[in-house]
């Protein structure tokens, strides 16, 4: 198994002709495509692109990671480049503090996919790569602050890391009296279930922290049986959450949504948090507008019990929080 999700890696979709011959795509809209593309490559797994359907341009999955003319378009003035100000949290490379009692770590900035809407596509992480000598002083940073309750581990996705990384990271926070919790926000176990492996489980298991893992799945479409098994190896090691992305076109409506908590809730997993778009450069296409957002909450809250009701939030630089949106007046 730790071969199998190494050799898929290898194998990853980047070449926008080979998107295009797997799916059939409909060939008028690839000139744009590969126009697109510069701004950000294409890349994804194979498992992922199987649960794509063949000929539609307008699949929910594609739609996230498919290079897209309208990133070409002229963007509003609020779209910009680190739209959450995070190089202003970057206190040492590789180490965000935003938050108090919480820092975040980014070990990698590779992804196995990328998502067309990334908050953090134009993230400078060749200035962020800490390397052996910055994991070190990421845990001094760590042991110096005893407000640091929770460590999250970010990225890029840091399970695109070998085990043996991660534990040089995971297994000495251990002796950090004050840190409590840690925290990993992947999609690797949607999108490349084989990671999930037993020398991961069992790093899992030799940290005394309490886990949580923060899957992030937008469409229930991406849940299939071998992410379902990759989820049930997880559950009896850490708490499993889920966040997803409001996004037009994909998931814009109570229906979509609920179906996804709904499977989330059959895999084991709880909704988290359901973000307004991050103003990123290049990604303005998929924003929703709020009211949309809340009347969508306001008719999943018809119909689903609360605790499969995700958080509308936003994140805004410099709050020292996210904001979760209320419903401002009850909708007529």
């Amino acid at each position: 198994m730790t071969k199998a999700w190494k050799h898929e890696l290898k194998n990853l979709i980047t070449d926008i002709d080979v998107l295009w011959a797997q799916l059939a795509l409909p060939v008028e809209f690839l000139p744009e495509a590969k126009k697109a593309a510069a701004l950000f490559p294409l890349r994804i797994t194979p498992s992922f692109l199987e649960r794509m359907q063949k000929g539609d341009i307008h699949d929910p999955l594609l739609k996230q990671v498919v290079p897209w003319h309208l990133e070409l378009a002229a963007q509003p003035a609020d779209f910009i480049s680190d739209a959450l100000a995070e190089k202003d949290a970057n206190k040492i490379p590789g180490l965000l503090h935003k938050y108090y009692g919480r820092v975040l770590l980014m070990l990698s900035g590779a992804c196995a996919i990328n998502c067309r809407y990334c908050f953090r596509r134009n993230f400078p992480y060749e200035d962020n790569t800490p390397g052996s000598t910055g994991v070190s002083k990421m845990l001094e940073y760590i042991q110096n602050d005893p407000s640091i309750s929770e460590v999250i581990l970010s990225g890029g996705d840091p399970l695109m890391l070998p085990d043996e990384v991660l534990a040089n990271l995971i297994l000495p926070l251990n002796d950090i009296k004050h840190v409590k919790t840690l925290r990993i926000h992947t999609r690797i176990p949607v999108v490349l279930p084989s990671r999930i492996n037993e020398n991961f489980l069992k790093l899992m298991q030799q940290s005394r922290l309490h886990k949580v893992i923060v899957m992030h799945v937008s469409h229930a479409q991406e849940l299939d049986n071998a992410v379902f098994n990759a989820l049930k190896k997880l559950r009896p090691h850490a708490h499993l959450l889920n966040q997803s992305v409001l996004l037009k076109g994909i998931n814009d409506n109570a229906d979509t949504l609920i179906a996804l908590s709904n499977k989330l809730f059959d895999y084991g997993v709880l909704p988290y948090y359901l973000h307004l778009l991050d103003k990123e450069n290049h990604t303005a296409h998929f924003e929703v507008a709020l009211e949309q957002a809340q009347l969508i909450i306001w008719d999943m809250m018809q119909k689903l019990p609360g605790y499969l009701v995700p958080k509308l939030a936003r994140e805004i630089p410099g709050l020292g929080c996210k904001w979760v949106y209320g419903l401002m007046a009850m909708p007529h």
